[in-house]
């Protein structure tokens, strides 16, 4: 089984790229988007597509139009899908959707990013604060689970091109690393490191500078799974050729 989690920047933008062709020829089982940008009544045409590669597909949208979203791609059909978390702020910006399956619950996540100021930083700090309590009560009845998305976090120094100047950067401040570390360590699995330690594998690169050309890049986008499911993870791969976005897609195969 083959899962795509990608942060696709607006699907209509992405469109425009060949990302359904894309997506036809790579022929994930499953996807997780985020920052679709987009309500499915604004992309009949891209809706039809999707329908004809055969996938189920579920929406869950920032109330302020052109501004985050998530989705759910899949051939499998859900036996319950979850909009949201319950948190009033955070569904109102279209940040977590969820799909259960036989044999594990699937999730799409886009954490908020604090680049833009202080405010949308302790937004952030709220979010994680709040996944903390939400992921570890939901591992109570959905004990096999993978999270996949943006986190719009670097974990560890291996996971951003020059860690030393961006030390005071938003995605890369201490406080962030820390929870990623503590969240890992509470029962989750960063599954690319899991078969990869090298560094230099990156999923998202700025528009300026030249920086993909460079790969002067971040490792944002993450599969976490629950240790549960380790014995199903047989492989991941950062696909940087996909340039749909300034984002690029994880691949994650498991095991069926």
């Amino acid at each position: 089984m083959k899962i795509i989690s990608y942060n696709i920047n607006g699907i209509r933008a992405a469109a425009t790229k060949n990302f359904l062709e894309w997506l036809k020829e790579v022929n994930p089982d499953m996807v997780c988007l985020q920052e679709v940008k987009a309500l499915p009544s604004q992309i009949p045409d891209i809706i039809a597509v999707i329908e004809q590669l055969g996938y189920h597909h579920y929406w869950f949208a920032a109330e302020k139009k052109g501004y985050s979203g998530v989705a759910i791609f899949s051939k499998v059909k859900p036996n319950h899908v979850e909009y949201g978390c319950g948190e009033e702020w955070i569904d109102k910006e279209g940040r977590i959707l969820r799909a259960d399956f036989d044999s594990f619950s699937l999730m799409s996540v886009y954490l908020p990013s604090g680049s833009s100021g202080e405010d949308r930083q302790a937004k952030k700090y709220e979010f994680m604060r709040f996944f903390d309590g939400y992921t570890e009560a939901l591992r109570k009845t959905h004990p096999n689970l993978i999270i996949s998305g943006d986190y719009n976090i670097c974990h560890t120094a291996m996971d951003i091109h020059n860690p030393k100047s961006n030390a005071n950067s938003s995605g890369f401040l201490p406080e962030e690393r820390q929870w990623m570390e503590l969240f890992l360590n509470n029962g989750f699995i960063d599954t690319f490191r899991h078969f990869n330690k090298d560094p230099h594998h990156y999923t998202w690169w700025s528009f300026r500078a030249n920086s993909r050309a460079k790969n002067l890049g971040w490792r944002i986008d993450y599969h976490l799974a629950t240790k549960p499911m380790l014995e199903r993870l047989k492989a991941v791969q950062i696909l940087p050729d996909a340039v749909h976005s300034d984002h690029c897609p994880v691949l994650l195969e498991l095991n069926v």
